[in-house]
């Protein structure tokens, strides 16, 4: 079986050698290899052909939204058909479409967790994209012949926020130990999230399991709300400051006014977005294209006007993505156990 499924890998992924003046098709194969100086326009060609693009994204909804404005605006004639949906459930989508043979998907924008999950059901075809060249390594997915299944296109950290009105600036931590501040104490929320898991991976990572467990006497609430939700509660002063917040939340929320902050602790826990292409997209031009614009300037622009950070700038702390390097099977049960000692460490009674 593990010969038949690594034979129709190679049936599926990898074409004929590419002419120097550019493809005599428009098979994906051969486009999604292809390295001419007009691929821009080779592809910006064929996608206005093609009509449209379906484009599956869990990008908040402001942010996705001025993507599909932008590219539109560049490229007239090429429509984007977005559908915005978590992750898991984008995979799950994903896998249903595959069995119908039904052939929907074009470009995918997820998380890496779920991106991983893909490629390994073979959702996913490895590409090529000029603007690949300026991310470093850690930042794209290698496949063979130097074809990568994604690169980061976004960035979101996880962290302190607090309310800067209620929390002494003595007492904002500036390291996990610092969460153990008596000012604290009964005043701390998170949210039954990736993100709250991934802090406590964090904190087990560079201080180990036993500053974990020390927690559980500060009394943190857990609330069954998502954390922009739980950001807003302590904007409100409902709850005093959370540690598994996003950054790009919390400048958002500042730049509406809201009397919050955000501190990066000692391992800043980071949830990446990657641009990938599906398997057997049915409009390749397009979907190339819009991957292209996810990873280039125009597109990182339009993802730094909503605060998500790139792989490409230091920003002044340690970045850290449990899902890298990792095996699903893997991730998925430090995920479990990241869970498991989050109850295990908070109080139930929040929103």
């Amino acid at each position: 079986m593990k010969i038949l499924v690594v034979l129709l890998m190679v049936m599926l992924l990898w074409p004929v050698e590419m002419h120097a003046q550019g493809p005599k098709s428009s098979s994906v194969s051969e486009l999604a290899t292809y390295t001419g100086a007009d691929r821009e326009q080779m592809l910006y060609s064929g996608a206005k052909a093609e009509g449209k693009v379906v484009w599956y994204t869990s990008l908040a909804g402001g942010s996705y939204k001025a993507m599909v404005k932008a590219f539109e605006a560049k490229y007239p004639g090429v429509n984007i058909e977005a559908y915005r949906v978590s992750g898991s459930d984008m995979t799950t989508r994903m896998v249903e479409e595959a069995k119908a043979k039904r052939h929907i998907v074009d470009t995918v924008e997820t998380t890496e967790g779920n991106l991983m999950f893909m490629r390994d059901l073979l959702l996913l075809r490895p590409y090529h994209s000029p603007h690949l060249a300026s991310y470093p390594e850690t930042a794209k997915e290698k496949a063979e012949r130097g074809l990568y299944f994604w690169g980061i296109a976004r960035e979101s950290y996880i962290g302190f926020a607090y309310n800067k009105k209620l929390l002494s600036p003595g007492a904002v931590p500036k390291d996990f130990a610092g969460l153990l501040h008596p000012d604290l104490k009964g005043r701390m929320g998170l949210s039954i999230s990736d993100p709250s898991y991934k802090l406590i991976g964090a904190i087990i990572k560079s201080k180990g399991v036993e500053l974990v467990k020390k927690l559980k006497a500060q009394e943190i609430t857990l609330h069954t709300i998502i954390p922009p939700a739980l950001l807003d509660l302590i904007a409100s002063g409902e709850v005093l400051a959370s540690p598994g917040i996003f950054r790009n939340h919390t400048l958002n929320a500042i730049g509406r006014g809201a009397p919050v902050e955000w501190v990066p602790l000692d391992l800043v826990p980071t949830n990446v977005g990657g641009a990938a292409i599906s398997m057997q997209p049915p409009h390749p031009h397009a979907a190339l294209l819009l991957a292209d614009y996810l990873l280039g300037p125009d597109g990182q622009a339009v993802l730094e006007k909503y605060q998500y950070g790139s792989a490409s700038k230091n920003l002044g702390f340690t970045r850290w993505r449990p899902e890298h390097g990792s095996t699903t099977e893997k991730f998925e049960k430090d995920l479990e156990r990241w869970e498991k000692l989050l109850r295990e460490i908070s109080r139930k009674g929040g929103y």
